[in-house]
């Protein structure tokens, strides 16, 4: 398919989601590569997710009174924003700190005695939270390029949330409290990749903690290369090892982080619908 037409159907898949309150427009698009990808199933893999009345997420839910974060949002994008806004006030960014342990109560425990931690820990945060408030979330690893070449700094950690009301993955940066946007839809990592790279003029981010779209755009667009998650996303039990990587079209799979660390029990894949499955 030809470069043009795939970017025009990328983005003629955004929903319509509704006005968000709190946008930063952007103003200049940071240029990147045009990436491809596969929209039919390559591995159909295995997700597996906790429910909410998980003991774990009852318990995250009712200690943190996550119930009053998003009392009166009606919508699930108006709770992943409630969510996002809710995590990133916990601490404040140190990319150097690394908790005892790296669930989201223990990350919370931590963050109390005044402690700060890196975005692996936002991440963490946001998608333990959206699960302990019944929407699927994960975290989201995002690597750049040439990843096994740079010593330091060549990853970036977020979160993704599925929003059941309108059957689609959204981005959620709880490190910058940010959630992408095009016009009024909420976008996917890889919907944000494609976006910067067709050059679209409306592209915006939600946040509540004023960070601008023309500085998160700049910095994130370099990381919107390789994009990968756990399998098995469930809490309070022994995890089965193994994670899937979306790999661009035409590039190598990853199997070496920052120079020196293996990538291991990783599947590869160039699939859009292997990466977002739809959750009933």
């Amino acid at each position: 398919m030809k470069t043009k037409n795939l970017l025009t159907l990328c983005l003629a898949t955004l929903l319509n989601a509704g006005t968000a309150l709190t946008l930063f427009a952007q103003d200049a698009v940071p240029q990147t590569k045009v990436l491809t990808f596969d929209r039919t199933p390559q591995l159909n893999p295995t997700y597996q997710y906790s429910t909410p009345d998980n003991a774990y997420l009852t318990k995250l839910r009712t200690s943190y009174n996550l119930d009053k974060v998003v009392a009166g949002k009606k919508t699930d994008f108006d709770k992943v924003k409630a969510i996002c806004g809710w995590a990133r006030k916990r601490w404040e960014h140190n990319g150097d700190n690394t908790p005892l342990k790296n669930d989201p109560i223990s990350i919370l425990e931590e963050a109390a005695t005044g402690k700060q931690f890196r975005c692996v820990e936002y991440g963490i945060l946001v998608s333990g939270a959206l699960n302990a408030i019944g929407i699927p979330a994960r975290t989201l690893a995002l690597k750049m390029e040439h990843t096994d070449t740079i010593a330091y700094g060549a990853g970036h950690v977020a979160a993704e949330a599925y929003l059941r009301d309108l059957k689609k993955w959204v981005m959620v940066d709880g490190q910058f409290d940010v959630i992408p946007m095009l016009q009024n839809t909420p976008l996917n990592a890889v919907e944000l990749q494609q976006a910067l790279s067709a050059g679209a003029p409306d592209l915006k981010v939600v946040s509540f903690s004023g960070t601008k779209a023309a500085d998160y755009f700049s910095w994130i667009a370099p990381y919107l290369f390789y994009f990968d998650t756990k399998l098995d996303n469930r809490y309070d039990v022994e995890r089965v090892l193994g994670s899937i990587m979306l790999v661009p079209k035409g590039y190598k799979n990853l199997t070496i982080f920052q120079k020196v660390n293996p990538i291991k029990n990783m599947v590869y894949t160039h699939s859009l619908a292997d990466f977002y499955p739809e959750i009933k």
